[in-house]
């Protein structure tokens, strides 16, 4: 196993996201000499309550911008002294890519090179790309779970711009001898996700006792992963990672979702006939499974948290935080923003 890299101070972007405060917190949590920057444009899923009670400053602060602005880019990276950039910004709902890939390509692949650049200029000594289980594309019943060697095949546009955005972490690598370790995850739960995706819009839903929609037959798999499982996987590529690499995360957990769909109503005490069935998305990806042998034996990583005990724990958090989830579905989280 590589020697663990320490690190002073990280710049993450995309920190105001589900996973990109997850990892704030979990890293100013973890290690009490780091300083982290987090630069975040607060589109619509960057919620600045994800980090309600993290103001230490100088361990932690907050600049306001977007990643496809270059010359803004280039002048925080070139002033902020970082050690390492840690990138979790982008566009990551299919549903959008489908109806409008503009703001992807602009975020996911202008934005990546953007940071690359800025990276290389500055001679910041490691950058990792967060990415997704998704630019492998899909998956038939029986077929091996996705390793780092599978080829890339991405079936949406929110997934093609996620692959382009790797191949030019792996071209900085190939030109360039950029320090870059690239992580593929699959799907992710837990604290602090926006209700678009399954499984918070799930549950907030069948606690207002509104339907929930399900696309197609629900026979879709999806290997679930929480949040603090991929949080720690990042965390160990970050310091661990072999440059030019790639590390897939997952938490062994493959599931229908309508079995996911069931498990929620059945924790939130709801029944069944909230299920509404819906007209299947254009080019839905069957089966996503991750084989995460790689991380396991490279980065003495592995997921602890299990499916059950995850989604137990964030049903718990969503039916607690009322007011967050209020503020989000009124819109009220987004007031004061220019």
């Amino acid at each position: 196993m590589p020697a663990e890299r320490v690190f002073k101070r990280i710049l993450v972007t995309g920190g105001c996201g589900f996973i990109g405060a997850n990892f704030v917190r979990y890293e100013l949590a973890t290690y009490p000499d780091l300083e982290i920057v987090n630069f975040d444009a607060l589109t619509y899923a960057g919620n600045p309550d994800n980090l309600a009670g993290v103001n230490a400053p100088p361990r932690y602060r907050f600049v306001l911008g977007d990643v496809a602005d270059r010359a803004a880019v280039m002048q925080l990276v070139a002033e902020g002294g970082f050690d390492a950039i840690v990138h979790f910004a982008a566009e990551s709902h299919v549903d959008r890519s489908i109806n409008d890939a503009t703001p992807f390509l602009r975020t996911n692949v202008i934005g990546t090179q953007c940071l690359l650049d800025a990276a290389r200029a500055a001679r910041v000594p490691r950058y990792v790309q967060v990415s997704t289980d998704e630019v492998y594309g899909t998956l038939a019943p029986d077929d091996p779970a996705f390793e780092e060697t599978t080829p890339l095949a991405p079936n949406s546009p929110y997934a093609a711009s996620k692959a382009s955005a790797d191949l030019l972490v792996r071209a900085a690598f190939h030109t360039f001898g950029m320090d870059v370790v690239t992580t593929r995850c699959s799907n992710n739960y837990g604290p602090y996700q926006f209700p678009e995706k399954l499984i918070p819009l799930f549950i907030t839903n069948v606690m207002a006792d509104i339907p929930v929609p399900v696309y197609g037959d629900g026979r879709q798999v999806r290997d679930w992963i929480y949040v603090l499982d991929h949080c720690t996987g990042v965390d160990a590529a970050l310091r661990r990672g072999r440059a030019g690499e790639a590390y897939n995360f997952g938490g062994k957990s493959e599931r229908y979702n309508i079995d996911v769909t069931r498990a929620i109503l059945s924790l939130c005490n709801k029944p069944d006939t909230l299920i509404k069935y819906v007209t299947d998305r254009p080019g839905h990806d069957r089966r996503y499974a991750i084989n995460c042998t790689k991380a396991e034996a490279e980065l003495g990583w592995q997921p602890s948290v299990s499916f059950e005990e995850g989604l137990k724990s964030t049903v718990s958090w969503y039916l607690e935080n009322t007011r967050w989830v209020e503020r989000v579905r009124s819109g009220a989280y987004r007031e004061g923003r220019a």
